[in-house]
């Protein structure tokens, strides 16, 4: 299947895609519609929450520590000039029709660079895991009690199951954009399909991913109650089930970022030591890449006009350290990029995966991700806040679960049963769930082929991963006299 920019650059958007009103004519303002997405995204709640949800550290008091919001930003900055080069390239080697196809994929790359980890809970990947693991404590580890009855359920109640038990913080993305970020209608923020298609980094069902499988099929991309969403976007894109190539180009740019301002980080609030971390360099990377670098970043440091010693000296090498290895690694991308377009374009998976492992910057970023995950995310500190951030989603999770069990589906406000549910306490823990989340659980109640019970466990996962850190912990102990 040959995939081509002219459709994968659509420009269509989800409302309209599925039949709803188009959206205003463009002023004369310069704007595609792939820059009005980039700039949708920025004024969006979803984004601006990203300010107090982890990143790497829970409730992090340093404010000079990456959040969620500083993260994806960064990203968002990466990934659109990683695209610019890769579109250029195209451009010259007549892959591309025009200059503005080259400026529509660097837009759809900085915006999905944005909002690559919207559908990220409070507490990070910990809260991705807590959320999973809480249907596993109360309905079993293969989830046989989510559904009682499964023989009267859709064929693929595998999928409804696993969309809880495997939860996802990117396929929670695509139903945040698309769909929960309610203004006028339930469309999310509207974004061209163009978008969307890119933003989606893993592209199978929760029933059919493969842990040994291509790197985008090794977690859920979407959740059942957005299936019809994404069999339009893959239709109208023509991806069909491949990954759009842009998404490779951000996908790399999330790797090489977290992989590198996580130690960066992790130096800065005194974690490690810089010492440590060219030791475990020096130890474990037998490409040359990272010899090369650390020599560059200790040439630059040690002309620097001011002096540094101490942790100041660790610092700044950290920060330099950054700087370099990302500016590498993405010539080699790019490379990776240009030696693989013919098979991305063709929708098959790389083989080796993903763009950083194609290139010549895979085992420095992956012995960089090795120190994150051996030295710097398993920090005590760490341990204990992401402890306390399991507990208070389970806690939450219990709480919220109890009134979105007994509301009375199909919803009718002016019922009687209604009116007797508003006044029990279940009806009362209902009400305190946010307005957004409860509308589209209702209208999703009334037009959804799904059954009832699966809406009622999104409502409170949607409302539970939209909350930030802060306020989880604040309406836990609100709720628990914590």
């Amino acid at each position: 299947m040959a995939l081509d920019w002219k459709t994968l650059l659509c420009d269509t958007r989800i409302r309209e895609a599925e039949g709803g009103r188009g959206s205003t004519p463009l002023e004369d303002d310069g704007r595609t519609h792939f820059d009005r997405d980039y700039d949708r995204a920025v004024f969006s709640a979803p984004v601006r929450r990203l300010k107090d949800k982890t990143q790497v550290f829970p409730l992090e008091p340093n404010d000079a520590v990456r959040t969620r919001l500083t993260h994806s930003m960064e990203v968002s900055t990466l990934a659109r000039g990683l695209a610019r080069g890769a579109a250029r390239w195209m451009l010259r080697e007549h892959h591309l029709e025009s200059v503005q196809q080259v400026l529509d994929i660097e837009a759809i790359a900085a915006t999905c660079g944005l909002i690559h980890d919207l559908g990220n809970p409070p507490f990070g990947h910990a809260g991705e895991e807590a959320i999973s693991s809480w249907f596993k404590k109360n309905f079993g580890e293969a989830g046989q009690a989510l559904y009682p009855g499964t023989e009267r359920l859709p064929a693929r109640v595998g999928q409804l199951r696993n969309d809880f038990l495997m939860f996802e913080g990117n396929a929670q993305t695509l139903r945040i954009v698309s769909r929960l970020q309610l203004l006028a209608d339930s469309y999310g923020l509207n974004l061209t399909v163009g978008t969307l298609s890119a933003a989606m980094k893993y592209t199978a069902a929760s029933d059919a991913t493969s842990e040994g499988g291509s790197a985008d099929t090794k977690k859920p991309g979407y959740f059942a109650s957005e299936q019809n969403k994404v069999d339009l976007i893959r239709s109208l894109t023509g991806t069909g089930s491949a990954r759009n190539p842009i998404a490779y180009l951000v996908e790399a740019c999330d790797d090489m970022v977290y992989a590198t301002v996580d130690i960066e980080d992790g130096v800065k609030k005194g974690i490690v030591s810089w010492r440590a971390v060219e030791a475990f360099l020096e130890q474990h990377d037998d490409s040359g890449m990272a010899k090369s670098v650390l020599k560059t970043v200790h040439e630059y440091i040690e002309k620097a006009d001011t002096p540094l010693e101490g942790r100041a000296r660790d610092e700044a090498l950290a920060q330099h350290f950054r700087t370099v290895v990302i500016g590498e690694s993405k010539k080699e991308i790019l490379a990776a990029f240009q030696r693989n377009y013919a098979r991305l374009m063709q929708g098959e998976a790389l083989e080796q995966g993903d763009l950083i492992s194609a290139s010549g910057a895979s085992r420095l970023i992956e012995v960089c991700k090795r120190f994150g995950r051996e030295r710097v995310y398993s920090a005590p500190e760490t341990l204990r806040l992401e402890t306390l951030g399991r507990r208070v989603i389970h806690g939450l999770m219990d709480i919220f679960w109890e009134g979105a069990r007994e509301c009375p589906v199909p919803v009718d406000t002016t019922g009687k049963a209604w009116k007797k549910f508003n006044k029990s306490p279940e009806g009362k823990v209902y009400n305190l769930l946010s307005r957004n989340y409860r509308t589209a659980f209702e209208a999703a109640c009334k037009s959804s082929s799904l059954p009832p019970l699966y809406h009622r466990y999104q409502l409170v996962t949607d409302y539970v991963c939209g909350m930030t850190d802060t306020f989880a912990c604040d309406l836990h102990a609100q709720l628990t006299h914590g």
